[in-house]
């Protein structure tokens, strides 16, 4: 495991995991993105990257069907000039909003106005998504179900600093019925890699289970990006029994 990935090791299921940072450098921004999941028909899923945007796609349709495909298949990043992530269909309305404005935390919160946590009792999945448009800043949100029902959303716009990264995941970590939802603020983890591969490796690594039988991971995804105006960016997407790099 990569050093600095430790809190995302003492995880033994986070969900969903976006993390956005710089390389150690400082010359490439960077988005990670990361699905482990504990259902078949969550499993039954692979990333894949078509176009500009990296979807969530089945790898057993039958499977698949007997969960929620509404909250199963959707576009996870898309990259042009800026980058929107997250872990649901939202995704679509960040990119819509994305050069709307120059702070990531306006264009979250304007493109979150209409979003609530997903409707997947007990567990009320929280909806985790994240932009950025330049090396110098980017920003998290996550939207969760409050004690009374209602959605509490929360929005950190943080400055990028090399070598480090900030991580949101859905839930704690705890292997647990229902799974608590993460909270707090975004957790700083370091990015040491100089490549993408190298970076969705070591995420990959840190989400290996304690015991083999347990092993949630799906997929991982690493953008690498250069210069973000300029469209120059790197993919590296790492499946259960695949690596894919573009």
């Amino acid at each position: 495991m990569e050093k600095g990935l430790e809190s995302l090791e003492a995880m033994e299921y986070p969900g969903r995991i976006i993390i956005i940072g710089k390389d150690k450098p400082g010359t490439n921004v960077v988005v990670i993105y990361a699905i482990t999941g504990r259902s078949a028909s969550s499993q039954a899923r692979k990333l894949v990257i078509e176009n500009r945007t990296v979807w969530i796609k089945p790898t057993d349709e039958a499977t698949l069907q007997k969960g929620n495909l509404g909250l199963l298949v959707y576009p996870a990043i898309w990259v042009e000039k800026g980058i929107a992530v997250s872990n649901g269909k939202q995704t679509e309305d960040i990119r819509k909003n994305l050069f709307r404005s120059q702070s990531p935390k306006e264009i979250l919160l304007s493109s979150l106005e209409h979003w609530g946590f997903e409707p997947d009792a007990p567990n009320f999945t929280p909806r985790i998504s994240g932009c950025l448009l330049s090396p110098e800043k980017a920003a998290l949100s996550i939207i969760r179900r409050g004690s009374d029902g209602t959605s509490v959303k929360s929005v950190f716009e943080f400055p990028l600093v090399s070598g480090q990264g900030k991580m949101i995941a859905t839930y704690t970590g705890e292997n647990t019925d229902p799974l608590p939802s993460f909270s707090g603020e975004p957790v700083e983890v370091g990015i040491k890699g100089q490549k993408a591969e190298r970076v969705a490796e070591a995420v990959y690594q840190a989400l290996s289970p304690q015991k083999p039988e347990k092993d949630f991971r799906i997929a991982v995804a690493c953008i690498f990006s250069r210069n973000l105006a300029k469209d120059k960016f790197e993919t590296y997407i790492i499946n259960r029994y695949e690596r894919v790099k573009q």
